[in-house]
């Protein structure tokens, strides 16, 4: 056991001390009573634990359990092993000899003021060794919980304590029976997580339910999003219960439970997982709200994606304009590397649906047959440059007038990547918004 998890017996050492000498309640003609030659062993036991050294503690418990297997202090040496074990680091062996103790009233079985320490030692040793045993059976987890739970709760001053060292006893024997209630709620989590490969979907359940209990817990909400994140693979709309237990942590303690962590890391961290899933921090600030209100997202929380964003805002594109749109997806299959490819498979001879752009050029000027064409982006400030070539079956009937909007159906019949042209067939009769004038008469020449 650590020296922090001894604190408590720091703080009410006097009262803690086990005397070196027969105990107050084997003294009375009814009382328990040591046999002849074991009160020597017992002295020793008691020498040993109050000295630390639990080596030597747990070799002359085994010569007292062999020598006198039947005494009428069995219990005590029971509780002797507990915290023996504990100061050795056996947890195993600690929790399974307090889960004999436990499995009775600890007051009744060390009753009165005499008995207090004896059940306090034994409650904070177990409470220690569930923690740190890897692999408690269910009646030993069950043990550490009603240690914790019984620890947590425990409210009769010691005798010979001061009320501050009391207050502040008390204030260490909850620090450490809610922390072993906490490792309790997490462990099927925990151990779901460690599995290879991990368990992700258990680890996501037990976690979420150990938040019911533990609402206030940012641990718990770290590590139910790192399950979540865990099956983004399989299932993506997990990963909007990630984000939200990610931030939740941050929001609630960014420290996980640990003073000594910086808090911006946490924060940081739930921060920009958000940005690299939503593509901005747009909403982020209306998430941290969120989350105060409840350890688990409400029903139908969902936090888009960029890429989700980008598919709607193409939809929405698309739907406002569809010209541009379908121009864009023919212009970027051309310009791929199997541009060219894609044109004589799937573009050439074929009747393409009506295009938008500007006119730059017409030629002739008057009475054109091919008209040249450009198709600018919305906002875009480039000085534009032609993409498409109409070639006119037959010459319009005027002059059309340069950089106009209008539209158009053709059949592409040509095209080159560098530089980018793509060769259009039409008609005057597919064409539509193109302004036109007459074109002027030439000079009379003088006889």
């Amino acid at each position: 056991m650590s020296n922090n998890s001894r604190s408590v017996f720091g703080l009410v050492l006097a009262a803690l001390m086990i005397p070196a000498a027969l105990p107050a309640r084997a003294q009375g003609a009814n009382e328990k009573k040591l046999k002849q030659g074991e009160y020597q062993i017992y002295n020793d036991v008691v020498k040993d634990v109050n000295t630390a050294n639990f080596t030597k503690a747990i070799a002359d418990l085994d010569a007292w359990k062999t020598e006198f297997p039947d005494s009428e202090f069995k219990d005590d040496r029971l509780a002797f092993y507990v915290q023996a074990y504990a100061g050795a680091n056996r947890a195993a062996n600690s929790l399974a000899a307090a889960t004999e103790l436990l499995a009775r009233d600890l007051n009744a079985t060390f009753p009165g003021a005499a008995g207090q320490p004896t059940v306090i030692r034994v409650l904070y040793s177990t409470v220690w060794a569930v923690s740190h045993d890897p692999n408690p059976g269910p009646e030993e987890l069950a043990a550490g919980e009603s240690a914790a739970r019984q620890l947590m709760a425990y409210d009769q001053k010691l005798p010979g304590v001061t009320d501050e060292q009391w207050a502040q006893a008390r204030a260490d024997m909850r620090e450490k029976a809610g922390a072993a209630l906490l490792y309790l709620a997490m462990r099927p989590g925990i151990q779901a997580m460690a599995k290879q490969p991990p368990d992700c979907a258990t680890a996501e359940t037990a976690y979420a339910r150990a938040l019911g209990g533990y609402p206030d817990k940012s641990l718990l909400s770290y590590e139910l999003g790192r399950a979540a994140s865990c099956e983004v693979k399989t299932q993506p709309e997990k990963i909007s219960l990630a984000l939200y237990e990610f931030e939740r942590a941050a929001v609630i303690d960014p420290t996980l439970g640990d003073p000594k962590s910086d808090a911006k890391t946490m924060q940081n961290y739930a921060d920009n997982s958000y940005v690299k899933v939503h593509g901005s921090d747009e909403g982020l600030d209306q998430l941290k709200r969120l989350v105060k209100e409840s350890p688990l997202p409400p029903a139908g929380f969902k936090i888009k994606t960029a890429t989700e964003i980008g598919e709607e805002r193409r939809a929405e594109f698309e739907k406002d304009n569809p010209q541009l749109a379908l121009w864009m997806k023919i212009k970027g299959a051309l310009s791929d590397t199997d541009g060219d490819q894609y044109f004589v498979a799937q573009l050439k001879d074929s009747a393409v649906p009506q295009l938008r752009g500007t006119l730059l050029d017409a030629k002739p000027a008057c009475r054109p047959t091919e008209l040249l064409v450009a198709v600018p982006l919305p906002g875009s400030t480039q000085t534009l440059q032609p993409e498409i070539l109409l070639k006119l079956e037959k010459p319009l009937t005027g002059k059309p007038e340069i950089n106009i909007e209008f539209r158009w159906e053709g059949v592409p019949s040509s095209f080159t990547r560098d530089p980018f042209l793509l060769t259009m067939e039409t008609e005057a009769a597919k064409i539509e918004g193109l302004k036109t004038t007459p074109c002027t008469p030439a000079p009379t020449k003088k006889k």
